[in-house]
């Protein structure tokens, strides 16, 4: 919270700001308390904040203060300038209030105030997350005790050794999926889980695992395992079908089927030939738990042999379904946030323009931890001209850039550096290095606060097919340029990164080098030759001897580039790569 209140008063560029949660109170009373201020420790005007605070959650809106009807209370204590945002979790539910003061009157402008919203958006978050890793260390402090538990009745009794025994190993099974479970990420990752948890001490023959959503059920799949029929066929089916699975999350209880003869007499025929041909006979259906006595799916549990599930292994499967539906609540949260953030990357790389004369091709691999959102992009468009050549062939601009981090802020300041790149370069088609300069400077006065690396380059048609290629680096890996039948080249000038930068009035370098027909370029980022325990060197070799070998056998560009990120990346790469290629193609005077 102290973070945020920081980041807030950063952002909102105010002297301070406030975190309020809403406490437990009884009588219905709305109690609420700051969490935490900026500056931290700040005491003064606490109690005002306090009743800023609660004016927003009584609204349930965004609250503002009036600059021009100042409230006297509040000034007196130094506040004369306020807005809060509610803080909402699950349902709706207000949490508490993010808000922003300052010691001097002002008018709060839209973009504040969705600013505000946006930091409030992902503090709620965070407040949602941590709520649902409390209950799971609740969850794994009562394993604790049902072991501890265990441990003395064992100590006490020396007869039925055997039963207490499997007691005790239930009992370490349940603190193993409190550990476990507590620890995954993604649906897939519990639903590997929880079937290596319920294989090793239960013996089935089958472990799956139900997601519901509305009236429908979806089977989870684990795409690192062997495909199962039942999964194949019936991917998913309603709430109402006749599936024993179904039943158990329409009704909110235990389904028990001990034997084939059950299974016949409380099932239709077409269940009963799904368990023939998996060759299961029995299975116990345990609800998810969900909230508002909805259920969020069902754990299934077969044999392929009669088997009655005892009052303790109803009660094991009981606690790991309660385990489980923690774990996917929160994997459904991680995905859906990783999710849109993917998608705002993915919908601002652009796709490559048409342009005769020159051969294009992009790839873009996110990093193998799907947690991780980075900034790295890549663009190209056509420059602006008064007289465009006869046969259409235009100035093109090119850029690979990585912004710094690893987060949804990282790829939106990816978005406006690439945006205002884009606009300098429609301003000012004359030199990369302006371009560059002229967004270095809107960075600077906006204080937007990007900073990372780029490569930015102008591609100018040039007599006999040729393309003149200038181009500024800031603090970018080299582009490579390869000639058919030559060694690859390092175009390793390069200046600072793109903020802070090069000081004010001061000038970038351009660099230019004539491109010859057949001639490859690449551009690429760190991701492609960036990897612990890898030689960084060693690996730029290797990449400039595949391009050269490319450039030799005119290898086409989608090739050549999935051809470079499988040899030098590979399938667990830690980072995002970006690789944009073009080949010069034209032959003809120009």
């Amino acid at each position: 919270m102290d973070r945020f209140a920081r980041l807030t008063a950063s952002v909102l560029d105010t002297s301070g700001a406030v975190v309020a949660l809403v406490a437990p109170a009884s009588g219905g009373e709305v109690r609420i308390q700051v969490a935490a201020t900026w500056p931290a420790g700040h005491p003064g005007p606490v109690p005002v904040l306090t009743a800023l605070c609660r004016r927003v959650l009584l609204r349930g809106a965004p609250f503002t203060l009036d600059p021009d009807a100042p409230d006297s209370a509040a000034a007196a204590a130094g506040v004369r300038a306020f807005a809060g945002v509610p803080l909402r979790g699950e349902n709706g539910v207000l949490l508490g209030v993010l808000g922003a003061f300052d010691a001097c009157a002002r008018a709060w402008s839209g973009r504040n105030l969705q600013d505000l919203k946006d930091l409030a958006d992902a503090c709620a978050a965070e407040l949602r997350l941590r709520a649902s890793e409390e209950r799971a260390h609740d969850a794994r402090h009562d394993a604790e005790v049902a072991q501890r538990a265990a441990e003395a009745a064992a100590g006490r009794a020396r007869e039925g050794a055997g039963e207490l025994r499997n007691r005790l190993e239930r009992s370490e099974l349940l603190l193993r999926a409190a550990e476990l479970l507590g620890n995954t990420s993604g649906l897939e990752e519990v639903r590997r889980t929880v079937g290596e948890l319920v294989s090793g001490d239960l013996k089935p023959a089958y472990v799956g695992l139900t997601l519901r959503e509305e009236d429908t059920l979806y089977r989870s799949v684990d795409a690192a395992s062997t495909p199962v029929p039942l999964e194949v066929a019936t991917p998913q089916y309603h709430l109402s079908d006749a599936w024993p699975s179904a039943q158990a999350a329409r009704e909110n209880r235990i389904v028990n089927i001990p034997d084939r003869q059950a299974l016949i007499e409380g099932y239709d025929p077409q269940t009963v030939a799904v368990f023939d041909e998996m060759g299961l006979q029995a299975a116990i259906c345990v609800p998810l738990p969900g909230t508002r006595r909805a259920t969020l799916g069902t754990l299934v549990v077969a044999w392929d042999e009669p088997h009655e599930a005892d009052l303790h292994e109803r009660a094991v499967l009981t606690v790991i379904a309660g385990y489980t539906a923690v774990a996917v609540q929160r994997a459904l949260h991680l995905d859906d946030r990783v999710s849109v953030a993917r998608q705002l990357q993915q919908a601002m790389l652009t796709h490559l323009p048409p342009a005769p004369g020159l051969d294009l091709a992009a790839l873009y691999r996110p990093a193998a931890d799907q947690d991780m959102v980075g900034g790295d992009w890549y663009d190209a468009y056509p420059l602006p001209s008064d007289r465009p050549a006869p046969d259409e062939r235009r100035a093109l601009a090119v850029t690979v850039g990585d912004i710094t981090g690893h987060n949804t802020h990282a790829a939106t300041l990816m978005g406006q550096a690439r945006s205002m790149l884009r606009q300098a370069d429609m301003d000012r088609t004359d030199s990369p290095a302006g371009a560059v300069a002229s967004m270095e400077r809107a960075n600077r006065h906006l204080d937007i606060g990007i900073s990372g690396t780029l490569v930015h380059a102008h591609l100018i048609p040039h007599p006999l097919g040729r393309r003149l290629l200038r181009w500024t680096n800031a603090g970018h890996p080299p582009p490579l340029l390869a000639r058919p039948h030559h060694p690859t080249e390092h175009l390793s000038q390069h200046a600072h990164l793109i903020f802070p930068g090069l000081m004010p009035h001061t000038t970038r370098p351009v660099h230019e080098r004539i491109l010859e027909p057949g001639d490859l370029l690449l551009l690429y980022t760190d991701g492609l030759v960036e990897h612990p325990r890898r030689n960084l060197d060693e690996l730029t070799a290797q990449a400039a001897g595949i391009l050269a070998d490319a450039a030799a056998d005119n290898t086409p560009l989608p090739h050549l580039l999935d051809l470079l990120a499988d040899t030098l990346a590979g399938p667990e790469h830690n980072d995002d790569i970006v690789l944009l290629a073009l080949r010069v193609t034209d032959t003809g005077e120009g």
